[in-house]
Parts: C-alpha cells; sequence; structure tokens
C-alpha cells in the first residue's frame, strides 16, 4: 500500500474560513461606524447644552477645577465653558477670556455654535470681529 493523497481537491480550504471570518468582521465594524455616524449627526440641542452646563457647575462647585474656578463668577464661567467644551473654549475665548462683569454676548453665540458644530464634528473656523 503506497502512502498516496488522493487526487480530487478537498472540498474544504483552510485559509478560506478566516477569509470569512475577516469579512464577516470587516462588514460589522462598517455597521458600526456607520451607525455611529448617523447618530452623532444630530446637532446637540439647548436641553443638552444646559445639562452639561449645570454638570460642569457642580464640578467646578466642588473643586474638581481647582480653587481658580471658585475665585470668582467670571473665573468659573470661564472654568465652566471650558469644561463644556475645552476645543470651543481655546477657539473662541483661548487667548482673551472673559474678564470681571464682562458679558459677551456675540462670543457667546460663537461658543454655542461651536458646541453645535463640534457634536456634528465639523470645525468651523469662526472668524472674530
Amino acid at each position: 500500500m503506497s502512502s498516496r493523497r488522493p487526487s480530487h481537491p478537498s472540498h474544504r480550504n483552510p485559509r478560506r474560513f478566516p477569509s470569512a471570518c475577516y469579512l464577516l468582521v470587516l462588514t460589522l465594524a462598517l455597521l458600526v461606524v456607520s451607525a455611529a455616524a448617523k447618530s452623532s449627526r444630530r446637532p446637540i440641542s439647548d436641553n443638552e447644552i444646559r445639562q452639561k452646563k449645570e454638570a460642569c457647575y457642580t464640578d467646578v462647585e466642588n473643586g474638581l477645577w481647582g480653587w481658580v474656578c471658585r475665585y470668582s463668577p467670571t473665573e468659573k464661567e470661564n472654568c465652566v465653558l471650558r469644561c463644556l467644551s475645552p476645543e470651543c473654549y481655546d477657539l473662541i475665548y483661548g487667548g482673551d477670556p472673559l474678564e470681571e462683569g464682562e458679558l459677551d454676548y456675540v462670543r457667546g453665540q460663537e461658543y454655542k455654535y461651536c458646541m453645535h458644530k463640534l457634536k456634528d464634528h465639523i470645525f468651523v473656523k469662526v472668524v472674530k470681529s
């Protein structure tokens, strides 16, 4: 008796199964990314901003942002804005933070606009006037 292999091809290809697994994993990953992208297209609502801002105020009051943030109402507001969105804070207020007693409606609106656009993952360069 000889120990020759059969001449007909095997029905199972050992490389076929890993390829199918890779394809399945890739498809599932694309579905997850697609679902995440769809859910993040909705801009952040004013209510969500308000809730997050309240949480930031709580953190500042509890001292999580340091004593400087509790020094004055203006410092507290700067810290809360930084807590809400460091990216928007740096873009809008970074080089010129709010000063004592200052109410800056224009920059406040730019900041809010930035928050909405960051939720969409669209970074907009805001032209300061």
